[in-house]
């Protein structure tokens, strides 16, 4: 086998002077590696090479030829060397002795056998010496038996980012993976979903939760709430719309849309080139100015919170947004339930909870009634139904019953006299308390626990009406309405632990038997109830969701009774003046500023859509009647009951109004909920707990769900 030609720097360079056969293949391939190699340092580590196919290096000029045919050969190419006997080889491959030194007057100098290890030999070779020969050859001594060929470059296979750091089952992304991108989108994505429920003529959507209850509402409060939402870039903006509902009770849907139109308003400012701290810096800027220009735009106030009028004209667009055509009658109840237990000296005493619903089956709306007082969907325990006279009132939290040992008592009874005198025992025992309590000049008993029927019997007996109340919060507000104290013990009570009641009745309400207990009128509740009517239990919770907005934004008013434009044309009047506060901020934040006026653009195109009307118009006529400079458009808003002619409308002769404390809190919530979802570049998540949940028994259906 002919022998192999290689360089003692570069030993992983293989080739074969054999270029007849297969091994043209590996030669065009060292040419290719040899013309990207450094030419210096291939000669200055073999001085010359000879002999290889398809190419040559001139020893002086250090300079590769082609080979392309002997004609081309340049001349004096290959000088003459002295003959010399090939060195003859040892058993190990060792050279002998008289071929270690080339003859004097080579002129090439001595180059010491160096090893060479190929990193990627065939299986049959070795590691050898290599020899400087006479004629400038790197002769292999023990080449292998198959023509070798170029090694295989390791190739580094990607590893997931953190490897080893976190336990089993984290996982990780970064800027580099797009974290940023995924959270905008993620947002996207629930802001698209709430977005269509926005306004009066805002769509329903139907949610089965986890518990296989379903909901028909367009409240976004609702919505995001019975979500299973596990992203937590959403859950942050989740929490933002939480706060809104928990402090105002309105424009909860304005924070989840806001935030969501700023970040992908951010989102083209990415591609644009501006970095993340550049639009955060400018959002706020632009909040700033926001919540310093938004009292200017006040034009109503409620001046007596206790006024019918004044309240119904600030609450009756709030339940519009949840119930469209039938908000006055459903804001004349809450009014009117409010007023009962507002005080008029301390209205920042106002407590939301003090206003109870309670929904019955049957009829509509006009079955909607006040009670100043308490109403509870269920009969009395016991033959005592009704309680016509002021009367007294106790409330105990403990078990009405026989009392018994906490672990288990045995007792020995040694004849049937004995088991009659411990029977007696008990019940002379219950009759003794309840005589007691009916001494004390009580005529109800609340029980917040199990009654027994011993006791019951006994409190038939000395005419006092037992209701059960297993709720630990409709407990607390019957103490609120009758101002008793609940008490752990079973017994007389005293006379400052009992409460006092007008009147307790018993009434039929669609067929279903409820307790009203009522105060005199003359006198402050502190308690009021709605009793809702419906036809089915969906609409009667929308309802119930309405009303509780109403009242929160009552709770807000007490706070702060500045009046805002609705129907957008407060949005519609930011745009503007946003815009011109971007024009004179010098710098790229110009650009931030100036997009997130264009954000406040989404409420009155959004009003105009559910609305069916062309939105494009209705923006154009929107902003036509705000541009001039004296602010008498500030009162223009989107008519969703126009027509693609008119589509604006007055908002003070229409009384459609927004409280000023609602909307500045859900503006700087949306602000600061986005600033924060853009600021982040990297989510790290552990392993969700728990194990693999039990599979589902298939509910009944119609066959093609068994196919």
């Amino acid at each position: 086998m002919a022998p192999i030609i290689g360089m003692t720097k570069f030993p992983t360079l293989w080739v074969s002077t054999d270029y007849k056969g297969a091994s043209r293949r590996n030669t065009s391939g060292f040419q290719d590696r040899l013309q990207k190699q450094d030419l210096s340092e291939v000669t200055s580590s073999a001085r010359l090479i000879t002999r290889l196919p398809r190419s040559y290096v001139n020893p002086k000029s250090q300079t590769l030829y082609p080979r392309q045919s002997q004609s081309n050969t340049p001349k004096n190419l290959h000088p003459k060397q002295p003959t010399q006997k090939k060195p003859h080889l040892t058993k190990k491959g060792n050279p002998p002795k008289h071929a270690a030194k080339p003859p004097p007057g080579h002129g090439i100098g001595h180059v010491p056998p160096r090893h060479v290890r190929a990193k990627n030999p065939p299986k049959t070779a070795r590691e050898t010496r290599a020899l400087l020969a006479p004629n400038a050859q790197l002769v292999f001594l023990h080449p292998p038996f198959s023509t070798p060929h170029a090694p295989k470059m390791s190739l580094k296979m990607p590893s997931a980012p953190n490897t080893g750091l976190f336990k089993q089952g984290y996982s990780s992304y970064s800027a580099a993976d797009g974290a940023t991108v995924r959270n905008i989108e993620a947002v996207r994505e629930v802001s698209s979903i709430v977005l269509t429920s926005m306004g009066p003529s805002g769509r329903n959507k139907i949610l089965v939760n986890k518990h296989d209850r379903t909901f028909v509402t367009n409240d976004a409060a609702t919505i995001v709430n019975e979500l299973d939402i596990v992203h937590p870039a959403v859950k942050m903006l989740v929490m933002a719309s939480k706060q809104q509902e928990f402090e105002m009770g309105d424009n909860t849907n304005l924070v989840l849309i806001l935030a969501g139109e700023l970040l992908d308003i951010s989102e083209r400012l990415l591609v644009a080139g501006l970095s993340v701290p550049e639009i955060v810096q400018g959002f706020n800027l632009a909040n700033t100015h926001v919540q310093a220009t938004m009292p200017d735009l006040v034009v109503a106030r409620v001046e007596n919170v206790v006024d019918e009028a004044e309240l119904t004209k600030a609450i009756r667009p709030v339940i519009a947004a949840k119930q469209y055509g039938v908000d006055a009658a459903i804001a004349a109840l809450v009014v009117a339930a409010v007023r009962l237990i507002l005080d008029p000296k301390r209205p920042q005493a106002f407590n939301i909870d003090n206003v109870r619903v309670v929904k019955i089956m049957g009829s509509s709306l006009r079955g909607l009634e006040v009670v100043k007082g308490m109403v509870f969907p269920r009969a009395p325990e016991g033959h005592v139904q009704h309680v016509r006279e002021r009367s007294k009132v106790v409330v105990f939290t403990c078990p009405i019953d026989i009392s018994t040992t906490e672990t288990k008592g045995t007792v020995l009874l040694h004849n049937a006299q004995e088991m009659l005198d411990f029977s007696a025992g008990e019940e002379q025992q219950m009759d003794a308390v309840c005589a007691e309590i009916r001494a004390a000049g009580v005529r109800v008993v609340v029980a917040g626990s199990s009654v027994g029927d011993l006791a019951l019997h006994y409190f038939n007996k000395h005419g006092i009406l037992v209701l059960k109340v297993p709720s630990k919060f409709d407990v607390r507000r019957v103490c609120q309405v009758c101002g008793a104290t609940p008490l752990p013990r079973l017994g007389a009570p005293l006379p400052e632990e009992m409460g006092a009641v007008d009147v307790i009745e018993t009434r039929e309400i669609g067929g279903d038997r409820v307790t009203v207990f009522r105060q005199d009128a003359a006198l402050a509740s502190r308690t009021a109830t709605i009793v809702l009517r419906g036809a089915t239990q969906t609409s009667m919770d929308d309802i119930e969701r309405a009303i509780d907005d109403g009242i929160n934004a009552i709770k807000g008013l007490v706070k702060d009774n500045r009046l805002l434009p609705g129907a957008g044309a407060v949005e519609a009047e930011l745009v503007k003046r946003v815009t011109q506060y971007g024009e004179r901020t010098p710098g790229l934040m110009q650009l931030a500023i100036k997009n997130y006026a264009k954000a406040f653009e989404v409420v009155p195109r959004v009003l105009a859509d559910t609305a069916g009307l062309d939105a494009t118009a209705a923006l154009s006529q929107l902003y036509a009647a705000h541009a001039p400079a004296d602010g008498l458009g500030l009162l223009c808003g989107i008519d969703i009951d126009g027509d693609a002619e008119n589509c604006l409308v007055d908002v003070a002769a229409a009384g459609i109004y927004d409280l000023l404390a609602a909307k500045l809190s859900a503006i700087a919530l949306a602000t600061e909920a986005a600033c924060t979802i853009l600021s982040i570049d990297q989510i790290i998540m552990a392993k969700r707990a728990g194990g693999p949940q039990m599979p589902q028994q298939r509910r009944p259906g119609n066959w093609d769900q068994e196919d």
